[in-house]
């Protein structure tokens, strides 16, 4: 893209694909649950057997391994880059205590699929876990009986997931004896709690304490418990928490009790009191102390006391039900804070709740599983020490065979790769995966611009030409990783032509899960393999940098919880455009949602994008739309421009219920979607007939 100007303590980040029931593409459509217990069930071998370890380069993985978390435990703090858990480490399947005790207490990272019921011995054991741990069940059948788990300081990056843990209860309803808890934390950060069926214990059901921060609890049942979630122990107002889509039923008191939380968010839960049982709740979510409390479209049904503040905490409440309650309903206390400065996330209707969570809370059927497309997956191992198969990303991607029919993972270790990588048409189904614990630890970097000289002497690269990694064949896959171009803008003055894309699509059914893309301008480059062909791109969980029209091309392509960061150029100038769709006429052009829109540069300095008509085609339909995203105050007012002498105002670009203090106000230069518009702007409208899907 050529540029037409003038010369001149919390980091967020996005959950995966695949989180919540939203554990496949969204938040807002529920996961197609299996109804066995898939490749990890029930097989005739003994609760005793050994345990089977499988090192996750050469073997498919569970499908709940590759995601991450939302909310607080996804964002970058405290030297952890969000909640990931054991993925890079060996999986193992265990069906015995002392199998389970040996990995989640070893040093090393360990996804742990719990195949089994394991009674705990003494009655009450917390298995102490260490950090870089998931452990998840296998469908169903993943039971902790008696006992439960304990993360103690400073252990972080823990996953524990579609779990059952039960039955530690003494016989004393009230039992100040036995501090037998399903979870208990002293001092953790960054855990997910997720998915799991909690009840019957003789203390808590989750009790985070002692300063543990960087928390999410989601989709989890909580039943037939005394005190059920316990947060706080501390005179500290420093912890971080997410509380959502749970289903507290019969439960008497802490449903939660939150004392001295910095941020609480709380939303989409679901408290139900059933009037003829044994259990009466004393009352509902209760902040105390120094909270600061956003509870927003939950539901509460029969209970008394549903919400209650202490007069030192503040409570801010958005669009809850309550059927049938009584007593105490407050708020107040001050403005609590803005949980989308933090990170994105979607509301589900509070009349919606009781529903969605009765049907999705809890173990579920497909998660800790192996998919059968992932299980036929072949493995090729990058290393730059030698320790893989190959040292180059290029010559794995030469190895996959032309025409090849199923998944080819390709699975890089961590290091800087400073190479141009190519994925010809010709080589379909490749999956590019960094196999580090973070996103960061595998980087693809080269620096090319349009104006660079070719080595043989036969021009130049190009815009396109200039790209880190391109990626020409259908049903591409990258997570895991980082895509850069550094090209030193600063260091080239006298070059012709400074676009440098770190990445280029021109396929359809790229998904790209997990990624940082990084350069400065024309970053991104989301195109189709020719003008008549449709060229479908899915970007979650990803961060995208840059300057000038850093996401371009004429891709239906979907942005989705993920962060787009702006840049300064490297003259200190800010200003810029985000994105330039050159969309064909009745295709799909760009929609960001969900996401945010950051970034160090000046207030009002740069536009959301403008209208590329490539080589002055008028017969384009350039389309942007953004929505329910936080926009940070560099957006300007009239945040779309003209490009190339053809005005935005004909082509399609629009905003619908965005945030954040670059938002700005409805006029002609802002066009906003109606509602029934809307409706008909979402991500299944972008990807049709195609659910991406990890493998």
């Amino acid at each position: 893209m050529t540029d037409t100007r003038s010369p001149s303590r919390h980091r967020r980040r996005k959950p995966a694909l695949a989180v919540g029931v939203p554990l496949a593409l969204t938040a807002a459509v529920a996961m197609a649950y299996g109804t066995d217990l898939g490749l990890f069930g029930e097989d005739g071998r003994s609760a005793a057997s050994a345990a089977t370890a499988v090192p996750s380069a050469s073997t498919a993985l569970p499908a709940a391994v590759l995601d991450t978390a939302d909310g607080f435990a996804s964002v970058e703090a405290l030297g952890q880059d969000g909640t990931y858990g054991g993925r890079g480490g060996a999986v193992v399947t265990v069906k015995s205590l002392a199998e389970l005790e040996k990995y989640a207490t070893a040093p090393e990272p360990y996804v742990i699929v719990v195949a089994a019921t394991i009674t705990m011995n003494p009655v009450g054991k917390e298995i102490k876990v260490a950090s870089d741990k998931t452990i998840v069940g296998a469908g169903t059948s993943g039971q902790i009986v008696g006992g439960g788990f304990f993360l103690g300081q400073g252990v972080h990056n823990v996953i524990i997931r579609n779990l059952t843990i039960r039955d530690s209860y003494q016989g004393v309803w009230n039992d100040k004896d036995h501090d037998f808890d399903a979870i208990q934390m002293d001092g953790a950060h960054h855990v997910w709690v997720d998915h799991n069926d909690l009840r019957h214990m003789a203390d808590g059901l989750i009790d985070i304490r002692k300063d543990s921060t960087y928390v999410t609890v989601s989709w989890n049942r909580l039943s037939d418990n005394n005190k059920t979630f316990g947060i706080g122990w501390t005179e500290n107002v420093t912890s971080d928490l997410t509380i959502h889509h749970n289903w507290f039923r019969e439960t008497e008191q802490r449903n939660p009790s939150t004392d001295n939380v910095a941020h609480a968010h709380l939303y989409n839960n679901y408290l139900q009191d059933v009037p003829g049982t044994d259990i009466t709740t004393a009352y509902g979510n209760y902040a105390r102390g120094g909270t600061k409390m956003v509870l927003e479209n939950s539901y509460f049904e029969g209970l008394a006391n549903p919400v209650t503040r202490d007069g030192t905490a503040a409570v801010v409440q958005r669009g809850n039900v309550f059927k049938g309650t009584s007593g105490r309903n407050e708020s107040g206390g001050g403005a609590a804070f803005d949980p989308r400065t933090y990170y994105s996330y979607t509301l589900d209707s509070a009349v919606d709740v009781p529903a969605r969570l009765k049907a999705g809370t809890g173990p579920r059927g497909t998660i800790g599983t192996v998919s059968t497309a992932a299980a036929a997956a072949t493995t090729i191992t990058v290393a730059k020490d030698g320790s893989g198969r190959y040292t180059s990303v290029q010559k794995a991607v030469d190895a996959v065979p032309a025409g090849n029919g199923s998944r080819v993972v390709i699975s890089v270790a961590p290091g800087t790769y400073r190479e141009t990588v190519k994925v010809p048409a010709d080589k379909r189904h490749v999956t590019i995966q960094g196999s580090g614990a973070s996103r960061k630890d595998t980087v693809i970097v080269y620096g090319n611009a349009a104006g660079t000289p070719k080595p043989d002497g036969s021009g130049t690269y190009g815009t396109g030409g200039s790209a880190t990694v391109a990626v020409e064949a259908d049903d591409f896959q990258a997570r895991n990783l980082t895509i850069a171009n550094d090209f030193d803008e600063r260091a080239n003055q006298s070059l012709s032509g400074h676009q440098a894309v770190a990445l280029r699509t021109a396929a359809d059914k790229v998904f790209l899960d997990g990624v940082i893309v990084d350069g400065d301008q024309d970053t991104l480059l989301l195109d189709t393999a020719a003008r008549d062909r449709l060229g479908r791109v899915y970007v979650t969980n990803s961060y995208i940098t840059g300057t000038v029209d850093f996401v371009f091309g004429r891709a239906s392509a979907v942005i989705d919880r993920s962060v787009l960061t702006l840049k300064k150029r490297w003259d200190g100038v800010s200003g810029g455009y985000i994105v330039a769709p050159s969309t064909a006429p009745d295709r799909k052009g760009f929609l960001i949602t969900r996401s945010v829109v950051n970034g160090d540069v000046n207030a009002g300095s740069y536009h959301l994008g403008r209208n590329w008509h490539a080589g002055g085609d008028a017969t384009l339909d350039p389309q942007a739309t953004v929505r329910d995203t936080t926009l940070s105050a560099a957006i300007k007012a009239a945040p779309w421009a003209d490009m190339g002498g053809f005005p935005w105002k004909d082509d399609r670009f629009a905003e619908y219920r965005n945030t954040g203090p670059g938002a700005g106000t409805v006029s002609g230069d802002r066009p906003q979607l109606t509602d029934s518009q809307a409706a008909d702007q979402e991500t299944a409208d972008w990807l049709g007939a195609w659910t991406p899907t990890a493998s």
